[in-house]
């Protein structure tokens, strides 16, 4: 197993559009990731990125960093969104390796925190995020903010 990311490596843009649209998108929200994801390939900034989980060549895994995660705490940034591990690979800690390259690319870009949304209670709290606060959603619900202090380079 092993992190591509999709600005390190542009010829793998397509396929994690494709793959990344199939586990988050609906009829809506296609183009806002394909948009995104083309977008951060050209990007001068450490934001935002995309990563894609391999298994020799098949996508099995995925996750982004990004400035805002369609949440109402905009003064909190960057986010590890999209996170997503095929259900036959799960068991296994692979998320891990997703987290730890947003890890690296979040200290990189010179933040000190990371923030993720979620409606899961305990998972994250294994890779030391902890609960921050209540968050609101352009759709009308609610979702748990997590914040990861993250030590220096």
């Amino acid at each position: 197993m092993h992190v591509e990311s999709v600005r390190e490596n542009p010829r793998i843009t397509q396929d994690a559009i494709k793959y990344i649209q199939s586990k988050w998108a609906n009829p809506n929200s296609m183009k806002v990731y394909e948009d995104c994801i083309l977008n951060s390939i050209k990007s001068d900034n450490g934001l935002p990125q995309w990563y894609v989980l391999m298994d020799q060549d098949k996508i099995i895994g995925c996750a982004g960093l990004i400035t805002n995660d369609f949440i109402s705490r905009m003064d909190l940034f960057p986010w590890l969104c999209a996170l997503y591990i095929d259900d036959k690979y799960r068991g296994n800690n692979y998320a891990k390796s997703l987290i730890d390259k947003a890890i690296i690319d979040t200290k990189l870009a010179g933040y000190s925190n990371l923030y993720l949304c979620t409606d899961h209670i305990g998972y994250y709290e294994k890779f030391g995020f902890t609960y921050l606060a209540q968050g609101y959603l352009p759709w009308g619900e609610e979702s748990r903010i997590y914040k990861k202090v993250l030590n220096s380079v």
